[in-house]
């Protein structure tokens, strides 16, 4: 079996991913709604970290459980997310930055999947219910990020 190799990499792409999460709220930090939600969706991916790494001890995966938290430049980016507010360049790394956080969500929306298809295939009700229990929660993240680039790319790409 290779169930250990989609845990794996699994972790990987949610560590990413709420890290992503993560830096994009710390960047657009005059977006309220944004940088609210990507701090919350963030704490999913990472209670998603902690769950994958003791699922991956019965598969002898030694996997980090924790999530870096924000470095030392958070403050200034946050600084500098405030001082340029609304301009149009902001608008447009975050239309980049909430395209980025859509792809790496649809590759871990992928990845819930082949784990749930190992898992059924293994009859392994473990890392089933693991799937059960965490992909909806990744498909909310890609809807958010879907949603909003519909709201925003209107006004910022024709401002």
């Amino acid at each position: 079996m290779k169930l250990d190799l989609v845990l794996r990499e699994l972790h990987r792409a949610e560590k990413v991913l709420a890290r992503d999460l993560l830096k994009t709220s710390d960047r657009h930090h005059a977006e309220h709604e944004v940088h609210h939600l990507a701090r919350d969706l963030a704490a999913w991916s990472a209670e998603h970290v902690r769950e994958i790494a003791r699922a991956g001890r019965a598969f002898d995966l030694d996997l980090d459980e924790d999530i870096p938290g924000p470095g030392p430049l958070e403050p200034l980016r946050t600084a500098l997310a405030d001082l340029t507010g609304r301009r149009p360049e902001p608008g447009v790394l975050l239309l980049a930055d909430l395209r980025r956080l859509h792809r790496r969500a649809a590759g871990v929306s992928l990845d819930w999947e082949l784990l749930a298809q190992g898992a059924q295939a293994a009859k392994d009700s473990g890392l089933l219910d693991l799937a059960s229990r965490c992909h909806p929660q990744t498909l909310r993240q890609l809807k958010w990020t879907n949603a909003m680039l519909k709201v925003l790319s209107p006004q910022i790409l024709t401002s």
